[in-house]
């Protein structure tokens, strides 16, 4: 790349030292310039974020992270299947609706320079003893804690209790382990804030939202307050037109259609709605449990979403293959920022917000998801190339919960 083309007279080789000294400044200054130019007319390469301070580990600070490493083969194959599983909902179980080819279990994630220990069902559930869990977000969190029904199945068969909690039991499931006075639970909640429909053509796929970005959603927020491991999560919802509020007062919209309102973009809304989510956290005096950000999980639509966009491949991508796109790196960074900001307060006040860093090692998994071999209880056309497989690539996710919540 050329960066600048700047011809300087030279002096004549009867000059004196001091034209040699003015020139010699003069170059200097030029070239001290260039970070400027760079800044000002050329994009700079994503920032990299030290995560280290949010990594809970056994380990010594220096010697792994989990998150780096690579997919390997793995023929030994899932820990459960289709049969020893019966938890696994429609949306998420790709063999029960025709999806042929089986490699996509076969492969596990190899930390660089270690080893991450394999998920163990009774060491979880002995941990959890007389605990509570609850996932806050959207459905793939809750796609995450179905995984985790299917990895403790082998040891304990949990109660379905939701119906006693929520008339929405799809959005709101309660799982009690009797024998381990063990409870797990979802909270819906796509936003982490109040939010309200706001198209006046009415509620779609598509339709305009408003969001409170400085309100929680108190069907989160007022219920977590006991519990002791919270694991908070949204992403795609944030894709969609949306109105923003602070203080009540509109401040500003993205995809919105009117010309005369601010456009803020879709990283402020998800961006803020971390902040809340995180502050909230903070601000609720009894709560003395420990949070796990589970960052951002990409989609993998080759093509519009919803003009036939599919995920077909059948095999990861290599890191050397795919990087991750900036928009989807944005997304990581406004959160993991968040959290950051978050955790030095926490840690003053003795408690602890790690990181389930999967954003990365998640986008190289394409073959992963559903496709068309999952059957939603939504009426939809539209492959799904957000949530996961069950069995599937998405169970690493909880081998790297039980491993941070050993730490």
């Amino acid at each position: 790349m050329k960066f600048l083309d700047i011809e300087l007279p030279l002096p004549s080789n009867g000059q004196n030292s001091s034209h040699k000294l003015f020139f010699l400044a003069l170059a200097l200054i030029l070239f001290t310039s260039v970070p400027f130019l760079w800044n000002w007319g050329l994009p700079l390469p994503f920032p990299k974020i030290d995560i280290s301070s949010l990594i809970i580990s056994r380990e010594p600070a220096n010697k792994c992270d989990v998150f780096t490493g690579k997919w390997v083969p793995h023929p030994q194959g899932p820990y459960y299947t289709t049969e020893t599983c019966h938890l696994i909902i429609d949306e998420y179980n790709c063999i029960k609706f025709g999806r042929a080819d089986g490699e996509f279990m076969k492969w596990r994630w190899k930390p660089d320079g270690c080893e991450l220990p394999y998920f163990d069902a009774v060491q979880f559930l002995e941990l959890v003893r007389g605990k509570s869990m609850t996932f806050v977000g959207d459905s793939v969190g809750r796609n995450q804690m179905h995984s985790l029904l299917c990895l403790l199945a082998k040891v304990a068969a949990p109660e379905d209790i939701s119906h006693k909690y929520s008339s929405d039991t799809r959005h709101f499931q309660h799982w009690l382990y009797a024998d381990y006075n063990f409870s797990l639970t979802t909270l819906w909640s796509p936003y982490l804030v109040t939010s309200k429909e706001a198209d006046p053509k009415g509620y779609s796929a598509d339709s305009l939202m408003s969001l409170y970005l400085d309100e929680a959603d108190k069907g989160w927020a007022g219920e977590i307050e006991s519990c002791n491991y919270v694991i908070i999560s949204v992403g795609q919802w944030f894709f969609r037109p949306m109105y923003y509020y602070e203080k009540g007062q509109l401040v500003g919209c993205f995809r919105c259609p009117e010309k005369n309102i601010s456009k803020l973009g879709e990283y402020y809304g998800y961006r803020m709605a971390f902040r809340t989510a995180f502050r909230t956290l903070l601000d609720l005096k009894s709560y003395k449990g420990v949070t796990f950000l589970r960052t951002f999980s990409a989609a993998h639509f080759e093509g519009d979403w919803n003009k036939g966009g599919d995920c077909v491949r059948t095999m990861p991508y290599t890191s050397q293959d795919q990087k991750l796109e900036e928009f989807n790196r944005k997304f990581y960074s406004a959160q993991v920022e968040e959290l950051q900001a978050a955790e030095e307060e926490a840690r003053r006040r003795g408690l602890t917000f790690g990181l389930l860093n999967t954003t990365d090692l998640m986008w190289l998994r394409p073959d992963g998801h559903p496709s068309h071999f999952g059957k939603s209880q939504r009426n939809v056309t539209t492959n799904d190339c957000v949530h996961w497989c069950l069995p599937g690539p998405i169970d690493s996710w909880n081998e790297f919960l039980l491993y941070l919540m050993k730490g």
